[in-house]
């Protein structure tokens, strides 16, 4: 679990190919406390497992699945990546809830100048649209973020300077790829909206229903 506060940043400092994955070579512009072998940090957003950590240094593997599905197939040996390191339970939560899970890649479609902020502007990709809401949160190459402004095929973020100054986003322009994820709580809430049956020995054991106001009165969470 993370935040989306990004920690730092890492160069890919080689790559090769495991199989139909990849392995990726990382050196991270901060000193990693107490590392742990096999401890989980997000690549662009992305929960990978480091290991032969060595100082600053270490490697992720990515699995076939999260090469199709994330934009780490597109990184180059040289290139800066954001760093998040697993949340702790006394950790500020600065951010938001992010899982590492990446949902779809985006693209910027747009970039403009609000005196010393980034305005960027991203597509939606098809059928997530109903998770994304105006003020609500998205990660962005694991970079928590709040959507400005919003309609059916694309939504904007500002980005302060300070991210700009310490996250690679201010070399963003109209094509990059950029990994999405977007706020866990709105897919659960729907995934509990959703009517559902479930059929044991041909019999319905958990008749289909909606979560709606008459089943919260009935319980007790409402009056």
């Amino acid at each position: 679990m993370f935040t989306g506060i990004i920690l730092g940043q890492g160069k890919v400092t080689a790559k090769r190919p495991i199989g139909t994955g990849m392995i990726f070579e990382l050196m991270a512009d901060f000193h990693l406390d107490n590392p742990t072998e096999g401890e989980s940090i997000a690549v662009n957003g992305v929960c990978l497992t480091a290991r032969d950590i060595r100082g600053r240094g270490f490697l992720v593997d990515a699995a076939p699945e999260s090469l199709a599905r994330t934009n780490l197939s597109d990184l180059k040996v040289g290139e800066m990546v954001n760093l998040e390191r697993a949340l702790r339970l006394s950790d500020r939560l600065g951010g938001h809830l992010v899982s590492g899970h990446v949902d779809a890649v985006t693209q910027v479609l747009a970039r403009r100048s609000l005196g010393d902020f980034r305005v960027f502007t991203f597509a939606v990709p098809q059928g997530l649209g109903r998770y994304i809401i105006a003020k609500g949160s998205v990660a962005l190459d694991g970079i928590s973020l709040t959507v400005c402004d919003l309609n059916a095929h694309h939504f904007s973020v500002s980005i302060i300077p300070h991210s700009l100054r310490t996250t690679p986003m201010n070399q963003y322009n109209p094509g990059r790829r950029v990994n999405l994820e977007l706020d866990m709580i709105g897919k659960y809430v729907e995934k509990l909206l959703t009517p559902k049956e479930t059929v044991q020995g041909g019999v319905v054991i958990e008749p289909g229903g909606r979560l709606n106001q008459d089943f919260l009165a009935q319980h007790g969470f409402i009056s």
